[in-house]
């Protein structure tokens, strides 16, 4: 069957999904805040959730129409035929989210979309009543000005749960948003790669199954796996071609921070990742690093001090890194933070910067570029 899909993401992020899509040979994308949508069958569905790094998730798009009341909302779901999409044993789940819409309680809105699915179940299955004890389909209710996009989740958990992180540090980064930052640094794989805060380890643990080419969702299982529709033949045929396509490589990743319990848990991570034979974990203090290595990168997310009386460390901290750019004439420096005036303490202006969130939390990337990006 082919599906409209698409592939949410972390808002600034949609161009680096777009492109990630474009390499796995999808074509005609569009791009919306949050969402790039792309066009495939079931084996699509098994294929992007594998391989995408930095999708939130992957959704298949089952209708979209314009509803100002309950009874329009109820109607424009009940005339769809669930039944191509959800077993009659299928659980299913409503989640909804409402902006700038006349229908704005989301829980009635969940409510009837629920009543509504049913309704066009019984007519299909020719019965009044369902178990729901197979397995999940979780709906989703999107309104945005009065237009309602009605979805199935195929991922499960999150794409950032990769089954390697099982700590992180205080502010942990997400695996999707550290992938984009690796992606947008333009990093290759032949050249060094510093982090030199580096918590748990995500950056470097990401950067690596970039750099080995290991699909992010190789370790876990998707929720749409258990679906009837889906064959399991075909997702074995999807892992075993993701596993066939890693490339093991000699690439030196190096990561230090200045915890011991944190530099353990990275280890432990790129334990769990299959990586650790490219990164080397160290307990370092920023001020003592040095380097004689030329045309190397940088990607990090250095403290932002939130908790009150470090903002002078971290002021600190941040004309420590300006002090180490101008030093090392060839390195890229990607630094991703919350800081305010970042660049007035780095003491230059970016080559270019970018507005991601972390989380809720607005932030900016800031990108150097010398020779090894030109």
């Amino acid at each position: 069957m082919d599906y409209d899909l698409i592939a949410t993401t972390t808002f600034g992020i949609e161009a680096v999904t777009a492109k990630e899509l474009k390499e796995l040979g999808y074509e005609n994308l569009k791009i919306e805040n949050g969402k790039v949508h792309f066009q495939g069958d079931e084996m699509d569905v098994a294929i992007s959730n594998l391989w995408l790094r930095t999708a939130e998730r992957v959704l298949i798009k089952v209708a979209e129409f314009k509803a100002e009341s309950f009874e329009e909302l109820f109607n424009g779901t009940a005339k769809i035929d669930w039944s191509q999409y959800i077993p009659e044993n299928g659980k299913m789940h409503v989640v909804g989210k409402s902006i700038k819409s006349k229908l704005f309680s989301v829980p009635d809105c969940q409510s009837i979309v629920k009543k509504a699915v049913v309704k066009s179940m019984q007519e299909s299955y020719n019965t009044m009543w369902f178990k729901e004890d197979g397995p999940v389909y979780k709906i989703e209710v999107a309104l945005l000005k009065d237009v309602v996009t009605l979805t199935i989740d195929t991922s499960g958990e999150g794409l950032h749960k990769r089954g390697y992180r099982e700590h992180s540090g205080s502010a942990p980064l997400k695996e999707t948003l550290a992938a984009a930052l690796v992606l947008l640094s333009k990093w290759k794989n032949d050249k060094l790669l510093i982090d030199p805060f580096c918590g748990s380890g995500t950056i470097l643990v990401e950067a690596a199954l970039i750099g080995n080419n290991i699909a992010p969702g190789l370790k876990r299982r998707f929720v749409s796996e258990t679906w009837p529709s889906m064959d399991k033949e075909m997702w074995d045929q999807v892992r075993e071609g993701a596993k066939k396509s890693v490339k093991k490589t000699d690439m030196k990743l190096v990561g230090y921070d200045i915890d011991d319990w944190v530099i353990k848990t990275a280890r432990n991570n790129a334990i769990k990742a299959g990586v650790i034979d490219n990164i080397h974990f160290k307990k370092q203090d920023f001020k003592d690093f040095t380097t004689k290595t030329e045309n190397a990168y940088i990607i990090c997310n250095p403290p932002y001090g939130e908790r009150i009386g470090e903002k002078k460390q971290v002021e600190l901290l941040n004309k420590q890194i300006g002090d180490l750019q101008r030093k090392l004439k060839g390195w890229d420096f990607n630094i991703f933070t919350a800081f305010p005036n970042f660049e007035k303490l780095m003491g230059q202006k970016s080559s270019k910067n970018r507005k991601l969130y972390n989380g809720r939390l607005l932030c900016y990337y800031y990108q150097y570029f010398h020779n090894c990006s030109k």
